[in-house]
Formats: C-alpha cells, structure tokens, sequence
C-alpha cells in the first residue's frame, strides 16, 4: 500500500511544482529506477565516481535550473533558486544514495559566496559552467582548523597588478577533484584582522591546483587540495573584509539546510527495505512483526520519519518568506541540521534493531544507509555545535513573542532571491518569534498534544523560576541538556504548523507527540543526573516526566499504516 507521506519512486509526482520542475525531478527518479539496485550497490561498494549521474544531470540540465539564480539564468525560466524544488531534490537524492546527494549539496556550498557576489564576471562564469554540467566546490575548511574561518592559512599576496598569489591547503572539499569553480577562502598576507578575509574563485584544472589526494574511504570523492602561487585576478575576487566572513556564514544557512532531506530520503528506503523484511520473516513460528516489540519499534520509526519531513517541509516556508525584518529561519536551520539529523540516525537504529544481521548485508540499501546515516549530523559541526547557536534564540522565542504575518506555503515558481542578500551574520539574539503557543492551542483536543503542552509550559516556569547561573551557562555540558529541552519545543512547533496547513490525520499527529512526550522525559531525565544541576532544577526535572496518552486503537491503526509498507516500494534489481 502506497503511503502518500513518504516518497514512493513508483507514483512520484510533484505537483505541487510547476511542469518543469515536475519534469526533471521525475526524471531523476526514472534515471535512477533504470539504473537499478545492483549498479547503485555495486558503484558504492567500488567507490566509482558518479560519472554516469553527472552525465545525466548535464544533458537535462538539473543542476543548471536547480543552482541559477533568476537574475543569472539569461532569461530562461526554469532558472531559479527555489528552495522547495532543492528540497525535493535533496530527497530524492538521498533517497538513492549519500554521494549523490553529496555532490549537490557541494555544489551549492561552492556556489553560495558566488551568488553572493557583485562580482558579475564571477557569476557569469559560474552560470555557463554549470550550462556546461560542471559541478563547484565549497574551499573554507582545513585540516588544522577545521571550519574555524578565524585561522584560515591560506594566504594571499599582493602581485602588484591589483590580484593576488594564493598558496596554502583546503582539506575535506567535496567535488575537489573536478570542480568547475571553487570558492575558496583565505586572508591577505599583507592586513591583519577580519579586513584582511578573501573569497575568491579557482578552478581545479588550473595548474597551480594540485590535487592531494580524497581523504574519504568512499564513492564521493572528499578532497584536499594545495595552491601553490596560484595567480588569483581582480575578476576572481568575490569578496573580501568582513563581506567574506559573511557570506561564509550565510552559504551555510544556505546551503547546509538540505543536511535534512537528505537524512530523510535515507530513512525512506531505508524503511521500505526493513518493514518488508521483517513483515514477510518467520522466527520461533510467529511472524517478526507479531512481537509486541517490533510494533513498537517499527511505528516509533515512522512516526520519528514523518516528523522529520513535517518540520523540514515546514522551515521550507520560512526560509522562502524570509527578509530582513524576517529572520526566524535563522533558528530553523540549525534545527534541520541538528535535530532532523540526529532523528534520522534514530530511525535507522529502530529499524536495524528490527532486522538485526540483515542491516550488514552488502545486497542491501540498509547497510548503506546504516552508514552513511551518522554524517549527516556531522558535516556541519556537530550536535553541540548546532545546540549552542540554537539555545541563542531561547529567550526571545518562549517569552518575548512579536507580531508576523502568517507564513503561507510556498510552492510559488519564485525565486528566493533574498537567500544571497542576507547582510551581516550577526544579530541572532535580537530575533522575534511568532507565538509558539497558539499552534499548540490549535491542536490541544490531540491528547499527547495536550500532554506535550505541559511539560513545554514546565519548561518556561523552570527558565522563569530557576534560571541557569552565570556558573551554568559557561558549562556547556549542562547547557545541552538544556538545549535539547528547548529544541523539543520548536521541533513540535513547525510540525504542528505543517500538519494544520497539511490536515494529517490525527492519529499520525497523535503518535508523534507520543515520541515526543516520551523524548521530553528522557531528557528530562538526563537534566536530572547533569553534575551541575542544582536541587531545584533537578526536583522540576523529575516532576516533569510524563507517560504518554495510550491509545490501544490509535496504535492499532498506527500499526496498519506501517504494515502497508511491506511490499510497497523495491527497486528493481
């Protein structure tokens, strides 16, 4: 039985979208449908490069339409950066591979400072590489470093003519090793301090690019590269001073909110593969799924998947009606980067525990997934990393609520324009947020709803009540604890939003909120036995855990929904 939440490759139809769009997306999935399962195993197990996928991505042109900008594309109009159409491509994707999705996501990082950029020989450029199929490459990070943009040591010295020689290494660049366009960042030699910050373009076929080596044991191909007085023109400069810094930040916001859909296209196949295992197996004389246990863990899955791509179809909206009195989506993206991530490795963890040694089995989409699952909520920072910007905008999102104009859905043919105009990445604390209580007040007959209220309420009493120290505020480890409690809040925030604007079924919404009563309490729990937990805060911690509304039928209906899935979906061998 076909499950209109989930992808189904075979009745894929996007028509939210216009034709075009419609088109290419679907022709994606049929490119991969013909392909087949044993060539996309088989290309993953042997670490190919996905020549044959970029090949088909240049003669439709997908990377071209999805990646121009309207004020780049010459006029044609299925050029545009729309955010929703990248979203559904960013699951499809995923759906059928981590590397695939890979050189898109990279693609758009490298594309990021470009856009961003006065520079219109720079963005002509980059608008007839990707005419011609090529894909860009994202240079910022390094391998003493990291991401820390503060101590780039890729340095620029003035030649005299008005450009620069650029020498230094970038490491764990995607698309390295054939990139069109590389944005590349480092600091002039000559200027101390942020003035001194350059993003420029470099091409990888140049000869002063020398290709290190990938520094992945994987299909993708993860690059570290050196410049060796690699000459860098006036017409290659994209951005320099504090602008520079900028547009890093904001290529991220950018570019690593598609982190999400990819994680849940893998959840996706990934479960149409365990449910049918499990459904169709026999042990000890009982079908597997007749154990109370898989149930459980089996509908925790779906429920935890359909969250995911609740909140993520809903953050689409935000950032698309975004401007500069509009910033919210500042909050949702590390939200879809951090929380929709590490809910996807859940997913798969409920479903490997289900079918237990099947997960290793190389004939498998799972074993692909069970791997490639855990970078997702790494490849921007790490959990922490997300937590701590999210936990910036606590106080004004609980308590400090403002007036917006509702956010209608965005499946416009527009042009999110405003995405490479957001200006200084600062600011984050000064944030207003629409009132979080009234979705919750809209859906309050739901019962786990109702009971997610509570503990939400009990969390604003707590801050009200026993807020953190000056000593507990500088002890990140508390601090997380914290953040997790928080960002429950927002996560059933926007999935309530999207399942008013989508009329879910009840059930489904009901069930969700199960898991998140449920999460609330164990994180509760962990605040509780945190070191730097006072006797207060630990007392509120322990009060404010709480059972979920059972509900025999809903769950038996629940389970219904995911048996359909045995059977619904495989990809043709």
């Amino acid at each position: 039985m076909a499950d209109s939440l989930l992808l189904d490759p075979h009745t894929y139809d996007p028509t939210h979208l216009d034709d075009t769009s419609r088109r290419l997306l679907r022709a994606t999935v049929d490119w991969f449908e013909g392909r087949g399962k044993k060539a996309l195993l088989d290309s993953y197990d042997r670490h190919e490069w996905y020549a044959d996928f970029l090949d088909f991505a240049a003669k439709e042109g997908l990377f071209a339409a999805f990646c121009t900008p309207a004020a780049d594309g010459g006029g044609d109009p299925a050029k545009r950066w729309d955010t929703a159409r990248n979203a559904a491509l960013s699951e499809i994707l995923g759906f059928y591979g981590l590397g695939y999705w890979y050189t898109w996501q990279v693609t758009v990082l490298g594309l990021g400072p470009v856009w961003q950029s006065d520079n219109a020989a720079a963005r002509a450029r980059a608008a007839a590489l990707l005419d011609d199929g090529h894909v860009m490459a994202f240079g910022l990070s390094e391998r003493a470093h990291g991401a820390d943009i503060y101590s780039t040591d890729m340095l620029l010295t003035p030649d005299g003519d008005g450009g620069f020689r650029a020498s230094g290494a970038k490491y764990y660049i995607g698309n390295g090793n054939v990139a069109g366009l590389v944005s590349v960042f480092g600091r002039r030699a000559d200027v101390e301090g942020p003035d001194g910050y350059v993003f420029f373009a470099a091409d990888s076929r140049h000869r002063a690019y020398h290709l290190v080596r990938n520094v992945v044991n994987a299909q993708m191909y993860v690059s570290e590269f050196r410049l060796a007085d690699y000459p860098v023109r006036p017409e290659d400069v994209l951005h320099t001073g504090r602008a520079a810094f900028d547009a890093a930040l904001n290529t991220v916001n950018v570019g690593k909110f598609n982190l999400c859909t990819a994680s849940i296209g893998i959840c996706e196949h990934a479960m149409y593969e365990a449910v049918t295992h499990a459904h169709n197996r026999v042990l000890y004389g009982r079908r597997v799924t007749d154990f109370p246990h898989v149930r459980r863990e089996l509908t925790d899955a779906y429920a935890r998947l359909v969250a995911m791509k609740l909140f993520s179809d809903r953050a689409v909206d935000y950032f698309r009606s975004a401007g500069p009195d509009d910033r919210r989506y500042l909050l949702f993206n590390p939200m879809t980067k951090m929380k929709v991530t590490t809910e996807g490795e859940r997913v798969v963890d409920l479903l490997w525990d289900v079918i237990a040694a099947k997960g290793f089995e190389a004939d498998t989409y799972f074993d692909k997934a069970a791997k490639d699952i855990r970078g997702l909520p790494k490849l921007e920072g790490t959990v922490h990393v997300n937590l701590t910007l999210i936990m910036k905008f606590m106080a004004n999102y609980l308590f400090h609520p403002a007036e917006h104009p509702p956010v209608p859905r965005r499946h416009d043919a527009a042009d999110d324009e405003f995405l490479f105009r957001q200006g200084p990445a600062r600011g984050l604390g000064a944030i207003r947020f629409h009132d979080w209580r009234a979705a919750y007040d809209a859906h309050a007959e739901v019962p786990n709803v109702a009971r997610f209220r509570e503990q939400a309420d009990g969390f604003c009493a707590l801050l009200a009540a026993h807020a953190p120290s000056e000593e507990q505020q500088a002890d990140l480890d508390f601090l997380l604890a914290l953040g997790q409690l928080f960002a429950l809040i927002v996560y059933g925030h926007l999935i309530l939003e999207q399942a008013e604007l989508t009329g879910l079924d009840s059930d489904v919404l009901d069930e969700i909120f199960d898991v998140l009563v449920r999460d609330f309490s164990a994180y509760a729990t962990e605040l509780h036995g945190r070191a730097a937990t006072t006797g207060e805060q630990a007392a509120w911690a322990l009060a404010h855990v709480r059972r979920p509304v059972a509900d025999p039928q809903r769950t038996a209906r629940m389970w219904a929904r995911v048996a359909g899935l045995s059977g619904a979906y495989e990809m043709r061998p």
